[in-house]
């Protein structure tokens, strides 16, 4: 298996560490979120970390450009693989986040968020955007002119930003459903081999996996989609 897979760990602290036995580092790396990470803290990260997986520490910080400078250096302190931030949080925010690395001898990935996968042509209106595509295709370019290692993105806004970008520039790709799965709360979504098709580099996929009777299995299966 190609370690291409991220699996969400949407659980409190003990289910979180159960969930995390089923799988070899080798085969996913995890992610830590705002509902798990507010619920225990460090100590997640640190307990996940010693078990030997790389964690993807998912806050998408948002904020003023020293409050996301002091929270990037402190989530790097963590020895985490990734860390992401809002996109959308602006040319001097991003700089921030990017200045908050200089110094670590082993910095993070640092990638911005360009729209979230839940959110539809219509919901973009509701907030005073139009036309989605051309809004992440804008987010992507300030992130890459700000030195950013990568964006978020859904599968299908992956293939233009490669081309755009080059194939270095990191795509991170979450709304991924198997075939038949439920869509829970996505709107923008592909299947793993329709991802990995269009250039993503990584898949975040959840409740497919952790809500499995076989969770490993779950994740051995969505690898034989993409070979």
């Amino acid at each position: 298996m190609d370690n291409k897979v991220i699996i969400p760990l949407d659980l409190e602290y003990s289910a979180a560490i159960d969930m995390a036995s089923n799988f070899e580092p080798s085969h996913c790396r995890l992610k830590i979120g705002s509902q798990l990470f507010t619920s225990s803290g460090p100590k997640i990260i640190k307990e996940l970390d010693s078990k030997g997986f790389e964690i993807f520490l998912d806050l998408k910080f948002h904020d003023i450009p020293n409050t996301v400078y002091e929270a990037v250096r402190s989530a790097a302190d963590l020895g985490v693989w990734m860390i992401n931030v809002h996109a959308s949080g602006g040319k001097k925010m991003l700089e921030a986040s990017k200045n908050a690395l200089v110094g670590y001898s082993k910095p993070p990935l640092l990638i911005a968020v360009t729209l979230l996968t839940s959110l539809s042509e219509d919901s973009l209106k509701e907030i005073g955007l139009n036309n989605l595509s051309e809004q992440v295709l804008r987010l992507a370019k300030l992130s890459h002119e700000c030195d950013l290692d990568g964006v978020v993105c859904a599968s299908s806004d992956t293939a233009i930003i490669k081309q755009e970008f080059g194939e270095e520039f990191i795509t991170v790709t979450p709304g991924i459903r198997p075939d038949q799965s439920n869509l829970n709360d996505q709107s923008r979504v592909s299947t793993p081999n329709e991802a990995i098709k269009n250039g993503s580099d990584f898949l975040v996929i959840g409740r497919p996996i952790t809500e499995s009777d076989d969770p490993a299995g779950a994740l051995k299966d969505i690898y034989k989609q993409i070979i």
